[in-house]
């Protein structure tokens, strides 16, 4: 009898033209911040002094742009599967520690759960949902339960916590909620503003679930 094979799920949204632009504004962000920090340098050390300090400056943001350029998510039974410029695997269900994580960049928040296996590199972000104003987009509804039957077999960092999350946000989308008044655009709108990023532990997202209807 042929053995059953898991199911990839993707956990993000393929869009090439997206991807283009991210890395052409990506690109130009590094140039201006290089050249900036590379023109005050070069104003007191001279021209070789300001083109190491670019140089210095620059290498580094385009190893991060170009990493998040090549990121990839995917969900493979109870495993996450990250790639950058490898692969790595990640289980849920093993995890030791789960984060929620609210990003705050140029207007648009990122609502993304950081999975802790409690080992060196088996880290994973998962990008659940992205807001910008009263709009946005979320992981679609099969994403979104599959990851929490997955958290809610997690018992050593409290899973069921952030998978009722998950069902309260697939329970709002099926009964017509607007935006503003599902559980992910809730969290992200309270957390502080100014803040790059916004830690929510198992704690405060255990208190916030307990609101919800």
């Amino acid at each position: 009898m042929a053995e059953e094979t898991t199911e990839r799920l993707a956990l993000f949204e393929e869009d090439p033209k997206g991807r283009r632009r991210r890395g052409i504004s990506g690109l130009v962000g590094v140039v201006i911040v290089a050249a900036a920090f590379g023109g005050v340098a070069g104003l007191i050390g001279g021209t070789v002094t300001g083109l190491v300090v670019a140089l210095v400056i620059a290498l580094p943001l385009l190893y991060v742009m170009a990493v998040s350029i090549r990121r990839r998510v995917w969900l493979e039974g109870s495993t996450l599967i990250v790639r950058t410029w490898g692969l790595r695997r990640v289980d849920l269900v093993a995890a030791t520690r789960l984060d929620l994580v609210v990003g705050d960049v140029r207007g648009s928040r990122t609502v993304s759960l950081l999975v802790n296996a409690g080992q060196r590199r088996k880290v994973a972000k998962v990008d659940l949902a992205v807001f910008s104003g009263t709009g946005g987009r979320e992981l679609g509804v099969l994403q979104l339960r599959k990851l929490a039957n997955a958290l809610m077999n997690n018992t050593e960092a409290n899973g069921l916590v952030f998978g009722e999350l998950l069902v309260a946000e697939l329970r709002a989308e099926a009964r017509g909620s607007g935006v503003a008044d599902r559980p992910l655009y809730r969290l992200a709108s309270v957390a502080p503003s100014g803040k790059y990023v916004q830690r929510f532990t198992m704690e405060a997202v255990s208190r916030f679930v307990a609101t919800l209807d």
